[in-house]
């Protein structure tokens, strides 16, 4: 079933429900958008020993991907508020045996995070990415100069359709609000030197890249 969405704010308690249901099956659901994440991982250009931000981290299928840029000396850091969800990251995590990996259970604007990171990834997290304070506390616990990359779906142009027609189709069971669906990054773009957005899978989802200026919630535009 599909999670009602608006053009408003978003809504936690309605995200935490909708992954609730799709926690079972995520994996599978989401196997379309994999090249994405890949591509959207390697943007991030880790270095070995970093420590890195997962926000909205899921199921954990970003954490392999993460692990293999940072190596054994590295951290990651794992934010997700979804109970049903982080417990099967965890799993990922017992699974693979990795001890450097922190899970963090808690809304991307409440969540506790030790120390500053040299990445952050926002991976198919719309709500989050539409929250200022989401993204002040995330950005605020970062390095100047950290790398931070987003992807995820957005508006194609308009006459594009048949995109659309998919992009609206996969919002309704990953988003609690459209708004923003056009230029979902801009709040990001705002906290970043080196801004840039490349349309991938035929322009239906976005990654945006750019280094954290070291100034969270600065206003200016890119």
């Amino acid at each position: 079933m599909a999670t009602p969405v608006t053009r408003g704010r978003p809504d936690p308690a309605a995200a935490v429900a909708q992954y609730r249901r799709r926690a079972p099956d995520y994996d599978l659901e989401v196997a379309l958008f994999e090249p994405v994440r890949r591509q959207a991982v390697a943007a991030l250009d880790l270095q070995r020993n970093a420590t890195v931000l997962d926000v909205g981290c899921g199921t954990g299928l970003s954490f392999p991907l993460l692990h293999r840029g940072i190596g054994a000396g590295g951290h990651i850091i794992g934010i997700e508020q979804s109970p049903d969800m982080l417990a099967r990251a965890r799993e990922r995590v017992r699974e693979h045996g990795w001890e450097h990996v922190r899970l963090v259970r808690a809304p991307a604007a409440a969540a506790r995070i030790a120390g500053r990171a040299d990445a952050a990834l926002f991976h198919l997290v719309h709500d989050v990415l539409r929250d200022d304070a989401a993204l002040a506390n995330v950005l605020g616990h970062l390095k100047p100069g950290a790398r931070v990359v987003a992807s995820g779906l957005h508006w194609a142009a308009p006459w594009l359709w048949p995109v659309n027609a998919f992009v609206m189709m996969a919002a309704l069971y990953s988003v609690t609000s459209l708004e923003g669906l056009v230029r979902p990054w801009d709040k990001l773009a705002a906290q970043l030197d080196g801004f840039a957005v490349q349309d991938v899978l035929g322009g239906a989802m976005f990654i945006a890249s750019g280094s954290y200026c070291g100034v969270a919630g600065r206003d200016r535009i890119s």
